[in-house]
């Protein structure tokens, strides 16, 4: 995943302003990011405190290293399968 510029507090900042009735064109905007940003942010971090983001970010990384040490588990097992499979 690309590294964005926003932290996930200013996103949700970001989110609080949009939910005290600010518009989204005038935040987007204002934060040089385009409306549909500011929708994409809405559907994964609306209604998150900071905490839960940083949790939700901690659990993503995570679960992205276990799949990552599953996927080697099976490159490995496939590895040692191949060559006994070619005997018989």
């Amino acid at each position: 995943m690309k590294p964005t510029r926003v932290t996930e507090e200013q996103i949700i900042g970001i989110l609080k302003e949009a939910e005290a009735g600010a518009k989204t064109g005038e935040l987007a905007r204002r934060h040089a990011v385009s409306e549909a940003t500011i929708y994409n942010w809405k559907a994964r971090y609306g209604g998150l405190e900071v905490s839960e983001a940083k949790r939700l970010r901690a659990l993503e990384e995570e679960n992205a290293k276990l799949k990552r040490l599953l996927a080697d588990t099976m490159l490995d097992n496939a590895a040692l399968k191949d060559p006994l499979s070619n005997k018989w």
